[in-house]
């Protein structure tokens, strides 16, 4: 077993370990994807990676970063996608969606226009939705605190942008709950100080999450996996720990979810986080170890050996890629060839890449 085995999970068999993390692009308009999301997932997939996530897809207009994030929660935003899924099977890879909510972070300028909260209706913002009404940069108006009406409808909206997803065609569903968005709000006692079900005890505090992730699997076909990207820890005392994120680990197994998709922090804004090569896999394999459940590394993972060796070790049974795979779209092909394989060029390069090798 390395890098380039194949896995499977219920009905779906990747043809490697090598995922697409999902990356947001903050270019769609009104929740649509457009021919940049097409030749950007469908480029990765030329490039031979064997899972392709397209970026965190709100479930609700409120639900995303920033105006230009890509949405769901119309039957208008399924065949723009399916268009995506389409090409990405077409060229062998599995095409994924991550379905999110992005909480008390939401309403915001995208990251290469500095990121601050539209607070202006008349400017494109919101009032954006949380577990408490404790804002992510302190000198913003707080975000509303939703009441358990407002939970259900955040619930039914998971559902039926998980049922577009399965008739756009895609094969793999991830559940966002992480990086300080909403599901991962209602998790750390940081951003969750309610004294109802929802909040208190780290059994009140998970209760959304195994509802959304419950509903949702509800939904998917028995042959479907889903998977759930958590941040394992917030990185800062008081808040959501590795500990805390294995026992979610463990309910989450029970009510089927099939991987956990391994990051970490983006809650606070004063974290000290140690970035460093690799600083996310030892997330991985504790949760993979001590939940029993499938794990997906993720964090500064660059080089072929090194995402080798990650499972050759069995510290994760997955690779996510997301800053390489923007430096490098045929990343997957290098690793190919890197590790001793021959690289499965598309039949449209390949020939050209066979009779003009590289200079040594």
């Amino acid at each position: 077993m390395n890098l380039l085995t194949p896995y499977t999970l219920r009905g779906v068999t990747l043809p490697n370990r090598i995922v697409v993390s999902p990356m947001c692009q903050y270019c769609a308009t009104d929740g649509f994807a457009d021919d940049w999301h097409l030749v950007h997932l469908g480029s990765r997939a030329v490039g031979g990676a064997g899972l392709v996530f397209v970026e965190a897809t709100a479930v609700t207009p409120e639900g995303r970063i920033t105006p230009g994030d890509m949405g769901l929660w119309d039957d208008a935003h399924t065949e723009p996608l399916a268009r995506i899924a389409r090409f990405v099977s077409r060229m062998g890879s599995v095409p994924a969606i991550q379905l999110a909510h992005a909480g008390r972070k939401a309403s915001c300028l995208p990251p290469f226009k500095g990121g601050a909260r539209i607070t202006d209706p008349a400017q494109g913002g919101w009032t954006p939705i949380a577990p408490s009404p404790i804002p992510f940069v302190e000198t913003d108006p707080p975000p509303a605190e939703l009441d358990e009406a407002g939970i259900t409808r955040i619930v039914d909206a998971w559902v039926a942008a998980a049922r577009r997803a399965i008739e756009a065609g895609f094969r793999i569903i991830e559940i966002h709950n992480a990086h300080g968005y909403l599901l991962h709000e209602f998790l750390s006692p940081l951003s969750n100080r309610r004294t109802d079900q929802y909040g208190g005890s780290l059994e009140n505090r998970m209760r959304l999450s195994l509802r959304v992730a419950s509903a949702v699997r509800r939904v998917l076909p028995d042959s479907m996996p889903l998977f759930v990207r958590i941040s394992a820890t917030d990185w800062a005392e008081g808040g959501w720990d590795l500990d805390q994120s294995i026992e979610l680990a463990k309910c989450l197994k029970q009510i089927g979810v099939d991987l956990m998709d391994c990051s970490s922090g983006a809650l606070i804004r004063t974290a000290k986080i140690p970035f460093g090569r690799g600083f996310q896999v030892p997330f991985a394999a504790a949760i993979r170890e001590k939940a029993g459940i499938p794990t997906g590394a993720v964090g500064m993972i660059t080089e072929p050996n090194e995402a080798n060796e990650i499972v050759t070790s069995g510290k994760a049974d997955l690779v996510f890629l997301a800053r390489e795979m923007l430096r490098e779209p045929y990343w997957a092909l290098k690793a190919e060839a890197a590790l001793g394989a021959e690289p499965h060029w598309q039949i449209q390069y390949g020939y050209a890449a066979k009779i003009f090798p590289p200079k040594s």
